[in-house]
């Protein structure tokens, strides 16, 4: 947590700017240990070149974000209170001017943004953004522990999904049957809204699961990440349930095929855009070029979806201690869908797949 405070603090110090107020829950996270949902109320962490940083908060989670690990200082603040007051107070007694601030803007509201001009009318707003994406990008061991066994846990909802289907089943019963066993697990949180989908609602790349039922010749989708001590897994099947069509097989080796090309691609100095291509190329081959709707992936780590983005046009050389998706998907409408996704670890000498679930086409009886 200091190694990651210090390497902040540095590049506040090159870009000569004051003070950081960083808002999201995902950043106030990787700096403190301390995950909140604050819904509207304000939830910050405040850093500078040299001098102590700190967190505020309400009152009531004060207790939990010293629990946490924070060992600096913690504002808390009553709900009839005005937090920025107490924010200014603090960033005060620690520099007696302001001229640049570092905000994520992509976060920041405008009624927030108001607040803090008020209080500093001549100061710069600078992103902070792509530094912490910089910072996030390469997890450190501690990280990648965490994640991996977010990619265990993940391993087993898909074995609960999958041994779950019978004949009229919905995929909203599935969906209980996965996160029941989750629960009964230990996991407090899904790292996004579970997803089976059956027969062509498969080939919604975003579709909702419903009432709908499994019957003989579907394919069944899952989708699902778990959240392991603040970390996501993201893992996605396809499975048959039953015989399904010479073509669906097709799409599915298509589909196969494409995403082992681009794990076994994937190493240090190759680029996010060589590996979108590798698969692309493979899908396109094939004649399914048009029903690849979305990139091959993303970053992965305390967000579901992280820098850097996995596309055809990004020119980001992979480095070890990145970890991403490789999730291909071949969605022709009211017809079929596939995707088939895993978690990679880049390391120094190639990579780690961190999901395990087999991924040969398995046909449930």
């Amino acid at each position: 947590m200091q190694k990651r405070i210090k390497a902040f603090q540095n590049w506040l110090v090159e870009e000569n700017i004051d003070t950081a107020i960083l808002t999201s829950s995902e950043n106030v996270f990787y700096f403190s240990k301390f995950f909140s949902d604050p819904h509207e109320r304000l939830l910050a962490i405040v850093l500078f070149q040299n001098e102590e940083p700190f967190l505020v908060c309400p009152q009531m989670e004060v207790e939990t974000a010293r629990a946490a690990g924070f060992g600096q200082t913690i504002i808390g603040y009553q709900d009839t209170e005005n937090p920025w007051e107490k924010v200014n107070a603090e960033i005060q007694k620690r520099v007696s001017t302001v001229n640049k601030i570092a905000v994520e803007k992509t976060h920041m509201n405008v009624e927030r943004y108001e607040v803090v001009l008020k209080s500093y009318p001549s100061a710069q707003f600078i992103s902070a953004e792509e530094k912490l994406n910089l910072l996030r990008t390469i997890k450190d061991e501690d990280e990648i522990e965490q994640i991996r066994k977010a990619c265990e846990l993940a391993d087993y909802a898909i074995e609960v999904g999958v041994n779950a289907i019978k004949e009229g089943i919905s995929e909203l019963e599935i969906v209980a049957a996965i996160e029941y066993e989750m629960k009964k697990k230990g996991v407090q949180k899904m790292s996004f809204d579970t997803t089976v989908l059956a027969g062509a609602k498969a080939a919604s790349p975003h579709g909702v699961p419903g009432a709908a039922k499994v019957k003989k010749g579907d394919f069944v989708l899952f989708d699902l990440g778990v959240i392991y001590e603040g970390y996501c897994s993201d893992i996605t099947r396809t499975v048959a349930f039953g015989d399904v069509s010479e073509e669906s097989r097709k799409v599915y080796e298509t589909v196969l095929q494409a995403q082992l090309a681009a794990v076994d691609a994937s190493r240090p100095g190759i680029t996010c855009a060589e590996l979108d291509q590798t698969a692309r190329n493979i899908i396109s081959d094939a004649g399914y070029g048009e029903y690849f709707t979305h990139r091959l992936g993303h970053g992965l780590g305390i967000s579901i979806h992280e820098y850097p983005s996995v596309t055809e046009t990004n020119q980001l050389v992979l480095q070890p201690g990145m970890v991403y998706t490789i999730e291909p998907g071949i969605y022709i409408p009211n017809k079929v869908g596939v995707r088939i996704e895993d978690d990679i670890l880049i390391t120094k000498d190639g990579a780690e797949v961190l999901t395990k679930y087999p991924k040969e086409l398995q046909v449930i009886s």
